[in-house]
C-alpha cells in the first residue's frame, strides 16, 4: 500500500470505547481548571509575579493543553488515576486558600457558607460556556494530530458505523458550543423583519462556504489522506456547519426560540424512525443502489448530507441550553440550582441513552442517529455542569481573599446582605486588577482562526513526516510542542488586542 492508503486505513473501521470512559475524560478538564484558577490565587497572596504574561501562559498551558495531551496519549489507560491527583491537588490548593483567607478569619465555616450563597455574580459572558468551548476546541487541535500517531488508542478514533470514539464527540461539542452563543440566543438580531434576520443568518456563512471549499481544493490538489466514510468524497466539516446554521435558522423564524427543545426532541425522533422504516439507513450505508456506489453528488457525500439532521437536532439542544444558562441570575445559590439541573438533564440524557441502544439501535456518527444526539447532548451537559461546579467552587476562594482576581472567572459584585466593605474592595481592586492575560480567553477570542491554525499544522506535521512509524516519547514531545505553537500565536494576538475574523 501506499502510504497515503496505509494512514487511511490507519484511522479506519475502529469500534470506539465505553460512553463511561469517553465521560470520565471529558471531566478531567474542568478539575484542571479548577485547580489552575486557585493556583493562581494563592500565588497572588504570595507574590505578584504571577502576572506576568509569561508565567501565566505556562501556568494556562500546564493546566489546560498538557493533562488533554496526556489523557489522549500516553496516559489514556489511568484516567482515573488521574482523579485523585487532580481532586488532592485542588483540595489543598483550597485548604491553603481558606487557612490564608483574609475575610471573615474569625467566622465560622458554615456563617461564611451563608454569607457566600448570598453574594451576587457580574460578568459579561458566563466563564463555563467559554471553559466549554476552549475544552472542546484543545480537544479537537489535539486529537486530529494525535490520531495519526501509533500512540493514540484506536479506541478513541472516529468509530466506522457503530460505538461511541473520544474524536466522535468532537463534531457534535462544537455545534453545541456554538449554538449556545449562537445570535439567536444572544438576542443579535432582534430589531428588523423576519425576512432581514434571514438574511443576515445567510450572509454569516459566506466564511464557512469559503473555508469549505477551500478545504476541499486544498486535500484534493495534495492527494490528502481522508476518511472516506466520515463525511463522503467532497464534503467535509464546514458544510455541514453551514447547513446545520440554514436550517435552524429557518426553523427559529417558524417556532419560538424556548420550545426549541420540542424542535429538537422532534427532528431526532423523526429521523430515527425514517433511518428504521424507511431505505434511508440503507441509502447511508450502501448508497442509492445498494452496492456501495459513489456516483453522483448524493451517493458521493451521503453521510455528510444525510447526518446533517442528527447534528440540527443538536444545534437545537444546545441553544435551548444557551437559553436557559445566559438567563439574568443574581446570587451564587442561584448558580448552584442551574449546575444541578443541568446535572440531573445529563444523567436523565444517559439513562436515555441506555434505553435506546438497547431497545432502539446503538450510537452511530455515521448516520448521527437517535443514540448519537442523545449521547452528544449528555456528554456535552456533564461537561458544562462541572465547569460551573469549578467556577462556583473558585468563586467561594476569591471570596475569601481579599484582592484575588481570575482570569475567565466570575467577578463578585456588591449584594445588600453580605459584608459590604469586604464586596467593595473586592470588585474595586477587582477593577484595577482585572488580569487579561489568560489563555482561555485569548483561544475563544480566536475560536476559528485555532481551529484553521490546527488544521494547517496538521497537514503540515503529516506532509513532513511518517507519523506511523514515530516512536512514543518523539510523538508525544511533538503533540506538545504543535499545540504550543497554535497557542503561543493565539496567545499573542490576544495580548496585542486582536481579534480575525473574516466578515
Amino acid at each position: 500500500m501506499s502510504q497515503k492508503q496505509m494512514k487511511e486505513a490507519f484511522v479506519s473501521n475502529q469500534n470506539g470505547t465505553s460512553v463511561l470512559e469517553i465521560t470520565e475524560g471529558l471531566c478531567l478538564p474542568a478539575l484542571c481548571i479548577l485547580c489552575r484558577g486557585l493556583l493562581i490565587i494563592l500565588s497572588q497572596h504570595f507574590c505578584s509575579s504571577s502576572h506576568n504574561s509569561r508565567t501565566r501562559f505556562l501556568v494556562d498551558f500546564a493546566f489546560l493543553i498538557v493533562p488533554l495531551v496526556t489523557t489522549l496519549t500516553i496516559f489514556s489507560s489511568f484516567v482515573l488515576l488521574q482523579y485523585p491527583v487532580a481532586i488532592i491537588l485542588g483540595a489543598g490548593l483550597l485548604y491553603g486558600i481558606y487557612c490564608r483567607r483574609t475575610c471573615y478569619v474569625r467566622m465560622p465555616f458554615h456563617k461564611i457558607c451563608e454569607k457566600f450563597l448570598k453574594v451576587s455574580l457580574e460578568s459579561e459572558h458566563i466563564p463555563a460556556i467559554s471553559c466549554f468551548r476552549v475544552v472542546n476546541s484543545a480537544f479537537t487541535a489535539v486529537a486530529i494530530l494525535a490520531v495519526d500517531f501509533p500512540l493514540f488508542p484506536r479506541r478513541y478514533a472516529k468509530t466506522e458505523l457503530y460505538g461511541t470514539g473520544a474524536m466522535d464527540y468532537g463534531v457534535g461539542g462544537f455545534i453545541f458550543g456554538s449554538a449556545m452563543v449562537s445570535p439567536e440566543v444572544r438576542r443579535k438580531y432582534t430589531k428588523g423583519s423576519r425576512l432581514c434576520y434571514l438574511t443576515k443568518s445567510l450572509y454569516s456563512v459566506w466564511p464557512l462556504v469559503f473555508l469549505g471549499m477551500g478545504r476541499l481544493v486544498a486535500i484534493k490538489s495534495i492527494d490528502y489522506q481522508e476518511h472516506l466514510t466520515e463525511y463522503g468524497v467532497h464534503w467535509n466539516f464546514f458544510f455541514t456547519l453551514i447547513v446545520v446554521k440554514l436550517i435552524t435558522s429557518l426553523l427559529l423564524i417558524m417556532f419560538p426560540l424556548n420550545k426549541s427543545w420540542i424542535v429538537a426532541i422532534s427532528i431526532t425522533a423523526l429521523y430515527q424512525l425514517a433511518l428504521d422504516f424507511t431505505p434511508l439507513k440503507s441509502i447511508i450505508l450502501y448508497g442509492t443502489d445498494g452496492s456501495g456506489t459513489r456516483v453522483g453528488l448524493l451517493n458521493a457525500n451521503r453521510e455528510g448530507i444525510i447526518s446533517t439532521l442528527g447534528y440540527v437536532s443538536i444545534h437545537m439542544a444546545g441553544v435551548q441550553t444557551g437559553l436557559y444558562v445566559l438567563k439574568r441570575r443574581s446570587q451564587i445559590k442561584d448558580w448552584i440550582k442551574v449546575a444541578y439541573c443541568i446535572l440531573l438533564t445529563a444523567i436523565g440524557l444517559f439513562i436515555s441513552l441506555y434505553i435506546v441502544q438497547v431497545n432502539v439501535e446503538v450510537a452511530s456518527r455515521r448516520m448521527a442517529n437517535l443514540a448519537f444526539c442523545i449521547w452528544i447532548v449528555a456528554s456535552c451537559l456533564i461537561l458544562l455542569s462541572s465547569l460551573l461546579l469549578g467556577d462556583i467552587i473558585l468563586s467561594f476562594a476569591k471570596f475569601v481573599i481579599k484582592e484575588a482576581a481570575v482570569p475567565c472567572s466570575w467577578k463578585l459584585i456588591q449584594s445588600p446582605t453580605a459584608n459590604k466593605k469586604h464586596l467593595e474592595s473586592i470588585v474595586s481592586e477587582a477593577k484595577r486588577k482585572e488580569p487579561t492575560l489568560c489563555l482561555i480567553t485569548a483561544m475563544n477570542r480566536n475560536q476559528l482562526l485555532f481551529f484553521l491554525l490546527s488544521n494547517v499544522t496538521t497537514g503540515l506535521v503529516n506532509l513532513s513526516l511518517d507519523t506511523l512509524h514515530s516512536s512514543t516519547p518523539w510523538a508525544f514531545c511533538l503533540l506538545n510542542l504543535y499545540m504550543f505553537t497554535n497557542c503561543l500565536i493565539i496567545y499573542v494576538l490576544h495580548l496585542q488586542d486582536k481579534t480575525i475574523k473574516f466578515w
